[in-house]
């Protein structure tokens, strides 16, 4: 049985005949003729009574009649709902993100996306590193905010932030006077660390010249804990500029670019290539970019160069994450 079958065994119980029922489908009367065998064959009932030249429905008729009316009608309310969607989309986006992401990055993005698509509801999968493009691989969310690179070759990748990582002390620290900080200036000093990740990688690989004289104290996965614990002066912590920079301006944490090189990050948006985007994801894409950020302060400086972020925040410094 199909949608196309009770259309033309509704037109011939409309017009009361199987020939203007034919004329009205564009098909040979002996094309709805087979048609309805195959109904009667599937229902294992008669629907008509032959009765000459006339026909007449059958007690079963009767009642397939009234089903093929509301499963057409069905049929068209769904064609209508979705015809709807591009008018006023609505449904759900998954978005996997770790917290630091939906503290600085996505609450802006969101404010304006809910403007636009206000039927449409997000859902927030909070996911770090790996697992934000594990989420997007397997459909599990429609889109990932994650650090970059992302080599995952089934995912389109959109940069839409970069700022830099640099080290945050309390301001009265020996070291929150220097221009830049080197591995070297790190010894013995307590250090606290990104548990895990790209961020923590890229350390890793700074740190390496001196890592037999690396002082880890803690390894945290929380933004705001590293946060806390530098402003109560258990070390010295490693986060990116757009993360403290409200710390700084109330005089509370000093930020230091490291050097020689500033130690810059990025961070994508990321979907599947292979996934049909609706007009609410093409939506988000949209607004998502439209909020994309290049911190000013990324720009390579030559060691000994000022970074006035250590003494007082960037004019507008933009969201990140971890």
């Amino acid at each position: 049985m199909d949608l196309d079958q009770l259309h033309t065994f509704l037109e011939i119980v409309r017009l009361k005949s199987f020939s203007k029922a034919a004329q009205s489908c564009y098909r040979t009367q002996p094309a709805v003729s087979a048609q309805v065998r195959q109904l009667e064959q599937e229902m294992n009932a008669s629907l008509f009574d032959r009765l000459g030249t006339k026909i007449a429905l059958t007690p079963a008729g009767h009642i397939f009649a009234q089903y093929s009316e509301q499963i057409l009608a069905l049929r068209k309310r769904a064609q209508d709902s979705i015809n709807e969607l591009e008018r006023v989309p609505r449904g759900e986006l998954v978005i996997a993100a770790n917290e630091a992401t939906c503290i600085y990055v996505l609450p802006r993005v969101f404010a304006e996306f809910k403007k636009r698509f206000p039927n449409v509801q997000i859902l927030v999968d909070r996911s770090y590193g790996a697992k934000v493009v594990e989420a997007v691989v397997d459909n599990q969310a429609d889109f990932g905010i994650t650090q970059l690179p992302v080599t995952e070759k089934r995912l389109q990748v959109a940069k839409v932030h970069t700022d830099q990582i640099k080290a945050v002390c309390p301001p009265g620290h020996p070291l929150a006077a220097k221009l830049f900080l080197s591995p070297e200036d790190l010894v013995g000093v307590p250090l606290l660390l990104p548990k895990a990740g790209t961020t923590r990688t890229k350390l890793n690989a700074w740190l390496e010249p001196v890592e037999d004289s690396v002082q880890i104290s803690m390894e945290l996965d929380s933004t705001e804990m590293m946060k806390r614990f530098v402003i109560a002066e258990l070390g010295i912590s490693f986060l990116p500029a757009s993360h403290v920079k409200e710390e700084v301006a109330d005089g509370q944490i000093a930020a230091i670019q490291l050097g020689p090189e500033p130690m810059v990050r990025q961070i994508g948006l990321i979907y599947r290539k292979d996934k049909a985007l609706s007009k609410a994801a093409l939506g988000f894409i949209e607004v998502t970019l439209s909020h994309a950020v290049s911190d000013a302060s990324v720009a390579p400086k030559k060691a000994g160069s000022v970074d006035r972020s250590a003494v007082r925040p960037t004019a507008k410094a933009a969201p990140g994450e971890n």
